[in-house]
Parts: C-alpha cells; sequence; structure tokens
C-alpha cells in the first residue's frame, strides 16, 4: 500500500479537524521540557532553544514530598540497577517478580491496615484493571455508585466492565448517594467508588459516613487515595488513617508516583480479594513487572515517610503559608484543608495565557488546566507548595500573580 493510499483514509482528515476544533476551543495542550535539579527541587530546567536549561521554580509537580530527590530514594534505585539489572525482565508470571515486589506488597498492607496488597504499573492501571475486573465478576450486575468527579482511571475501569451499570452521585453528597442506593435493587451486587483528595478543587470526602452508607445498602467501598498516601495520617495512609476509619474501607487504591515520589500504583484488601485480582486481572497478568530500581526506590520512600512524620508537618506548615499570602494579596483561589491550591482563572484562554507569561516572563511553571480536565467556566491553575518551596519562593509566585490577575 502507498503512502498516498494510506493518508486517503478518512481518519487523516478526522484527526486534521478534530486537532483544529481542540486548538480554536482553547484546549490543545503542548509540553513543556522540564528537567529537575535533584539537589535543588523544586527548581527545573526548561530546556528550549531560545533559552537552553534555563532555572525555572516549578509550582504543579505531584512529588508533593520530594521523596522523588531524596537521597535515601535514589541510592536505593542505584543499588537495585547496579545488582539486578535496568529492567524486570518479564511479567509477574514469568519471570518478573522479585523479592522486592513480594517485600513492598507486604509493607504497603501494613500501611493500609490491610491483609494484602498488589503492584500495578501505574495508578490508572490499578484503578482501570481492578474495578474492571471486580465488576465483572459474579456474572455481572454490578451497579456501582461513582462520585461525580472520580478520576478518567476509575470512570474506564467502570465502564469497561459489561453487564454493570454506573450510577453516579453528586459530588461528596451524602443526601444524593443515599437516595441513589435506596432507590437501586436490593438483590443487586453494589460498589461505592469514591476518592478521598480530589485533585482539582482539592476537597475531601467524608470516608466514614460514605462506610456508614455501604453498610446500611450492603454495598462494597472502592477508595481511590493516590492524592492522600504519604500526606495523611500518622505514617502516611491517606485521609483513611487519618480519620481512623482504614478498617472500614474494602479496597484501598493507591500510587508510588506521588507522596511517594516514585512510579507505580498499587491495590490493597482483604487477601481474597487481592488473590482474585491476581489471577484476574489482565492489567496485572499481562504487563511486564515495575523494574527492581523502581520497586526498591518506592519501598525505601513508603518506609521513610511511615516514620518521619516531619515531612507532612512540614508540607502542611508551607501549604498554609503559601494560602496566606495568596488571601492576603486578593489572589482568588479555592481555600481548602488538603495539599492542592487552585487559582482560578475562568477562561481557557485566559488560563494558558496567564500560564504562558508565568514562564516566559517570571521563570515560574504552573500547569492551566481546562476543560475537559474541570468543568467550562471553572479554569485554573492548580498549584502544589512543597516542602522546598521557600518564602521567597512564594512571594515570587504571588507577585507574579498579582501582576497578571490584578491588573
Amino acid at each position: 500500500m502507498t503512502e498516498r493510499t494510506i493518508s486517503a483514509h478518512p481518519f487523516y482528515a478526522y484527526c486534521k479537524t478534530a486537532l483544529q476544533d481542540i486548538e480554536q476551543q482553547g484546549r490543545y495542550r503542548r509540553f513543556t521540557p522540564l528537567s529537575r535539579r535533584s539537589a535543588h527541587y523544586p527548581i527545573y530546567d526548561n530546556d528550549t532553544p531560545q533559552q537552553p536549561e534555563r532555572p525555572v521554580v516549578v509550582w504543579s509537580a505531584n512529588d508533593y514530598l520530594g521523596m522523588g530527590i531524596e537521597p535515601e530514594v535514589m541510592n536505593a534505585a542505584i543499588t537495585a540497577i547496579q545488582e539486578y539489572g535496568a529492567g524486570a525482565g518479564g511479567t509477574r508470571n514469568i519471570a518478573g517478580t522479585h523479592p522486592l515486589h513480594v517485600a513492598l506488597e507486604a509493607e504497603l498492607a501494613d500501611l493500609h491496615g490491610k491483609e494484602a496488597g498488589l503492584l500495578f504499573v501505574s495508578g490508572y492501571v490499578s484503578n482501570q484493571a481492578s474495578l474492571q475486573t471486580i465488576l465483572t465478576s459474579m456474572s455481572g450486575g454490578w451497579i456501582t455508585f461513582s462520585d461525580q468527579q472520580n478520576h478518567a482511571s476509575m470512570i474506564a475501569g467502570i465502564k469497561g466492565a459489561k453487564g454493570s451499570d454506573c450510577i453516579i452521585f453528586k459530588h461528596n453528597d451524602l443526601n444524593d448517594l443515599e437516595s441513589k442506593l435506596a432507590a437501586a435493587p436490593k438483590d443487586s451486587p453494589k460498589m461505592i467508588a469514591f476518592e478521598s483528595v480530589y485533585s482539582m478543587d482539592g476537597d475531601i470526602a467524608d470516608i466514614g459516613a460514605i462506610c456508614a452508607l455501604a453498610r446500611k445498602y450492603n454495598a462494597l467501598t472502592y477508595l481511590d487515595e493516590v492524592h492522600a498516601v504519604g500526606l495523611y495520617g500518622k505514617q502516611g495512609g491517606g485521609v483513611s488513617e487519618r480519620d481512623g476509619v482504614a478498617d472500614q474501607v474494602d479496597i484501598i487504591e493507591g500510587t508510588l508516583a506521588k507522596g511517594f515520589g516514585v512510579h507505580g500504583g498499587y491495590v490493597t484488601a482483604n487477601k481474597d480479594i487481592i488473590e482474585y485480582l491476581r489471577l484476574a486481572a489482565s492489567g496485572f497478568i499481562f504487563t511486564t513487572s515495575l523494574p527492581p530500581s523502581v520497586v526498591a526506590a518506592a519501598l525505601a520512600s513508603v518506609r521513610l515517610v511511615r516514620e518521619q512524620n516531619w515531612r507532612r508537618e512540614k508540607l502542611f506548615e508551607r501549604v498554609h503559608t503559601f494560602q496566606q499570602k495568596l488571601k492576603d494579596a486578593g489572589i482568588p483561589f479555592i481555600q481548602t484543608e488538603s495539599q492542592i491550591v487552585p487559582v482560578m482563572i475562568g477562561d481557557a484562554n485566559l488560563c494558558k495565557e496567564v500560564s504562558r507569561r508565568l514562564l516566559e516572563e517570571y521563570a515560574i511553571y504552573a500547569t492551566p488546566i481546562n476543560y475537559p480536565t474541570v468543568p467550562k467556566g471553572k479554569e485554573r491553575l492548580r498549584l502544589t507548595p512543597n516542602p522546598f518551596h521557600t518564602d521567597d519562593m512564594m512571594d515570587d509566585m504571588v507577585n507574579a500573580l498579582r501582576a497578571l490577575l490584578l491588573k
């Protein structure tokens, strides 16, 4: 087949038109090349032809505690590569299970007070694979009650489960959730799928109250703690640990890529649930396992975070300091109790323009968040202060936002 014949396929024209539409709507996303300086976090190099290796201060990273640049974590990865090589060499069933995988799964299960844990290659895959596998079990017929603001990975897993139904309840609205649970057939298997910390608005679910409804209506609970693990609770077990309700949640899912600063996802639960997922989840079975270097780094990180509560204390001291500086300057933002600080813009093109000018004029990187990640009219900069953001960095950001937003 010639190139001309291939390019005549209608999908080529569709892509071109779709890309033009995305550009016109102000939703076209372009990558910003950033190279983190491990010794100077949160300073990165912004590599462009015009300004190679220009230092910028990054305000939108998800390495909330900076564990990815912790020397003990980095050294664990280096040692593992030297001893075991760069890759895992196979799936978990084909020469890809290392003692480090087993140790990390046990550590994560213990962190959440569960009997067992299972590693996945990412948080997205852990949600998609686990939810889809559970909701296609027992010959289907499941009804999932899904929070209106659940992550795309959860939605993908729920929608991918053939033979199951999904009922969306209003975000963090317990009354709406209960009314929908009460109206559902009593004999249908039910699941409530929700998050602890929601990544765009930074608000937090009432986990205990949701679990109480689950018990009342005999529903399984599936909790995504990806933006909370490492950051909440005495050992970093998440909001469920902080609130003392982890034992009431059936399945707790998390990531190793945010609070723990490395890579990978996982679920923890009753040992039979985990064993079923291990034997039935295609997203686990048919994927090459995480490299030993990544697992070693994650294991070191989880152990440090569990032991060292000062990291969480420092994070929230910085968050509260930054929120106060924004408030004093009159910058519009959503006040939350989480580590996520959304600065509201309200227009897609303006949001992109503010982000661009922050980078080009002030050497500050802040990710613009537009539709479909947030509703139209709710565009924002999603800022995540961490323990390494100094008062001077905060003042620079506040002054830049004042100049760009409060003309």
